[in-house]
């Protein structure tokens, strides 16, 4: 299935899907426009309304869009976020940003992707994985996350800095799933490693992927979509799902939500119902992002995995949402410079 051709813009911020008239619903939204534009632009050729997306630029990673929806809390200007990252819509709903709405597209999505207060809904994962480089390294040597700081590996691997993004995300998912204790040695073994040139901090998750594909380095922390784009370009790289026989890998779908007071109610749920629909999941796993239909029963290619073929982390979604900022905040004390 192939994504309606989209139209190239100049810039990343607002864009109107439609330009000409007030638009009938306003969709604040930090998945790349790349993929969600054509999605949205199909959605108003099959329902003849009127969406207004503004996209959140890379730099922000999810957090710009995040922070004017509590800007705007007095005066709202958007009727439904649809983030590629979970833990600040969780936040968002704990703090009474979101409306409760239990779609009936979501009805065969699996509990754990979903709010039990029906605030948020998630759909098309991605997974946090090694990007390897096979000229410089044999995927079967590598498993888990500990062997980013193996000493054999000093000076080959990277992460992004976990500080915004779903590094952040997965670096607090860590913490919830193995402790304080635990999580707190991985994290101060990457600070160390990288005060010593040992472990490469990147500034983002298409970083390491390049400095891996461009053999700069041997294998590193990065989300399934980037690695497919690496592919894509003919790169000598392999995936590697790490902790299969430890604490799991993460997947981290996107989530769309209805934001409280809205005076747009039924065309958000209207919108909401549509983009949590099989066939988007199915557009998505077959988009150059290669993203991960959480549905078993929704077709992908080949290369996609299918939810039951991964050993997931079990994540406490709503610790995950109470704890995000916080663990922002503490990250940034030893990984900004």
């Amino acid at each position: 299935m192939e994504l309606v051709p989209i139209i190239a813009a100049s810039f990343v911020g607002w864009i109107a899907v439609g330009c000409g008239r007030h638009p009938d619903l306003v969709v604040y939204c930090s998945l790349d426009q790349e993929f969600a534009e054509p999605l949205i632009r199909l959605y108003e050729q099959e329902t003849g309304l009127r969406v207004r997306a503004e996209f959140d630029i890379e730099a922000n990673k999810t957090v710009g869009l995040v922070q004017r929806i509590r800007e705007e809390r007095a005066a709202p200007r958007c009727d439904v976020l649809w983030s590629n990252e979970i833990a600040h819509t969780v936040a968002l709903g704990q703090d009474g940003f979101l409306a409760r709405y239990d779609s009936p597209s979501a009805a065969d999505i699996p509990a754990n992707f979903r709010d039990p207060d029906r605030r948020w809904t998630g759909f098309a994962a991605r997974a946090r994985v090694f990007i390897v480089n096979t000229d410089l390294a044999r995927p079967e040597d590598i498993r888990g996350m500990w062997d980013l700081v193996d000493p054999k590996w000093h000076g080959k691997v990277a992460i992004a800095r976990p500080i915004a993004g779903t590094t952040l995300t997965h670096i607090a998912a860590l913490y919830c799933t193995l402790g304080a204790e635990r999580a707190g040695e991985y994290v101060a073994r990457i600070d160390e490693l990288s005060r010593s040139g040992g472990v490469h901090l990147a500034n983002g998750n298409s970083s390491v992927a390049r400095l891996v594909g461009d053999g700069a380095l041997a294998f590193g922390w990065t989300d399934t979509d980037d690695f497919a784009v690496t592919r894509e370009r003919g790169a000598h790289v392999a995936l590697v799902v790490p902790d299969a026989d430890g604490c799991g890998t993460l997947l981290l779908p996107n989530t769309i939500a209805i934001l409280a007071g809205t005076k747009r109610e039924a065309e958000a749920r209207r919108f909401v119902d549509w983009v949590l629909r099989p066939e988007t999941e199915e557009r998505l796993a077959f988009s150059r992002s290669e993203q991960i239909p959480v549905r078993a029963s929704v077709r992908r290619p080949p290369q996609v995995a299918a939810p039951g073929a991964l050993h997931p982390m079990l994540v406490d979604w709503n610790e995950l949402g109470r704890s995000i900022e916080e663990r922002a905040a503490s990250l940034k004390t030893s990984f900004v410079q």
